[in-house]
């Protein structure tokens, strides 16, 4: 049994590829000609937009590890980019970020952090 686990593999990847095939035409048939007029598609069709978006989405390559994707590696890089930093040049830039995105009511343009003033609800 254990020498025949290829195929097993082999198996469940086919029909994996098939299920998403027939859900991928099942929400289509049932959602773009209601929604957008167009035109219904066959499972062959449903099987090129799964392989497409694939290639569209996620290019070539393949996945890599456990931290897969772009997002591992740039986060690393940030990472030893704020490793390298001085405490000074940390907290510049944390109060660059908190400025640009907002955080806690700080008003854009105003880097001595007073906080915002409310206004009155009607």
């Amino acid at each position: 049994m254990k020498k025949y686990w290829f195929i097993k593999i082999g198996f469940f990847v086919v029909a994996g590829f098939l299920v998403l095939g027939l859900i991928v035409m099942g929400l289509w048939n049932w959602l773009v000609p209601v929604l957008f007029h167009g035109p219904m598609i066959d499972f062959l069709q449903a099987i090129g937009l799964l392989v497409l978006s694939r290639i569209l989405l996620r290019g070539f390559c393949g996945m890599k590890g456990a931290g897969a994707g772009w997002k591992h590696s740039r986060w690393n890089e940030w990472k030893e980019k704020m490793d390298k930093m001085s405490p000074d040049e940390k907290e510049r830039m944390r109060s660059l970020w908190r400025q640009r995105c907002n955080w806690s009511g700080v008003k854009p343009g105003n880097p001595s952090g007073d906080q915002m003033e409310k206004t009155p609800e009607t």
